[in-house]
């Protein structure tokens, strides 16, 4: 049976489903993991989606102890092959549709990936691991597998001038893809709830470092700098989010993972809100000293482009919770980490045009 005061959880030797690892925050994860870890496996479910690239996990395809394997969250009959032929002790569920321009486009992709492949994966891992609510299959009583969601912290919706999102903060999503993830969410808390599962979920800020998809912000900025393009930013760029360096954030969910309570939510944030408008001004400045332009500044780029619906105008996470219970805090502030983001673009883009 569960027990109710879980903090550590153990695995020796154990095979471990990984999710969308090909993305941006797993493909960051799945080295980090495998070199501290060498008594695990990880078996990676992708779709490739347009976000996804495999070139982000060069660097493990060689490594035995990873696998890659092609195919959707939402297949019931892959997801059940992958737990019965791997003897999946444990998942970490980084699959997910999370651009929300795409999400305003195209919701029903983002409930059809983020709402249905969430239960299919937790469903199947219920079925496998539980013989029924709160009894775990004997022979896993000493391993306790555990479910790990990753989430973000936009299924909280928007802030004002002041105040932090905390795990107790109402959930009020304002877009499809905010909306399809408190959706999983709950999906993941009800589990817990219902059957006694091992979950702990994880709802963090917005991310950046390398390997992120061109589509965002950050990247949107480097590449079309780099490019000679105009550099678009949203509305009066006054939105604020906290943002967070990604492999932090990596060192945050192997924490949670081995450490963090079952059935606990924890914030994950890095205490560094930018305005926008700071963050284009900051990264034009420092490509003029890194790489100047042989006439202006990379600042003449920008441009203000219509605002996007639903724009929520705040983020930003109170992360005590996990400081204090758990222990974890972020190396990188926005400063020492936007420099090391950028010195990874400027080796993918090799061939900046400094001049339009």
């Amino acid at each position: 049976m569960i027990m109710e005061h879980i903090w550590k959880v153990c695995y020796v030797d154990s095979n471990i489903l990984v999710t969308g690892c090909a993305g941006f925050i797993g493909s960051n994860f799945v080295p980090y993991f495998l070199e501290k870890y060498p008594e695990y496996n990880l078996i990676n479910l992708d779709l490739l989606t347009y976000a996804a690239d495999r070139g982000n996990l060069e660097e493990v395809k060689d490594n035995p102890r990873y696998k890659f394997i092609k195919g959707d969250i939402c297949n019931r009959d892959l997801v059940d092959f992958i737990f019965t032929e791997y003897d999946i002790k444990g998942v970490i569920h980084f699959a997910a549709e999370s651009h929300v321009d795409n999400s305003i486009k195209y919701p029903d992709v983002f409930i059809k990936t983020n709402i249905n492949g969430t239960h299919t994966l937790i469903d199947v891992a219920y079925k496998h691991w539980m013989e029924k609510p709160f009894v775990y299959k004997e022979h896993l009583l000493s391993v306790l597998p555990r479910f790990h969601h990753i989430s973000t912290d936009e299924v909280y919706g928007t802030l004002g001038e002041t105040g932090l999102f905390t795990e107790e903060t109402p959930y009020a999503p304002n877009s499809p893809y905010s909306a399809s993830k408190a959706s999983s969410d709950m999906i993941v808390r009800s589990y817990h709830h219902t059957y006694g599962m091992n979950t702990v979920i994880t709802n963090c800020s917005n991310n950046y470092g390398p390997k992120q998809h061109d589509e965002k912000l950050i990247p949107t900025i480097i590449r079309n700098a780099l490019q000679g393009k105009t550099i678009p930013i949203y509305g009066d760029g006054k939105n604020i989010r906290d943002w967070l360096y990604v492999l932090d954030h990596c060192k945050a969910i192997d924490i949670v993972y081995h450490k963090g309570n079952t059935g606990e939510t924890y914030n994950i944030g890095g205490k560094n809100e930018r305005e926008n408008n700071y963050i284009v001004s900051r990264i034009c400045q420092i490509l003029d000293e890194i790489e100047p332009k042989s006439e202006g500044s990379y600042k003449d780029q920008i441009t203000y482009v219509t605002d996007r619906a639903g724009h929520d105008r705040r983020y930003a996470i109170d992360a005590s919770k996990i400081e204090n219970e758990l222990g974890w805090r972020a190396d990188e502030n926005f400063e020492s980490g936007i420099i090391k983001t950028l010195s990874w673009y400027i080796k993918k883009y090799e061939t900046p045009v400094k001049s339009q």
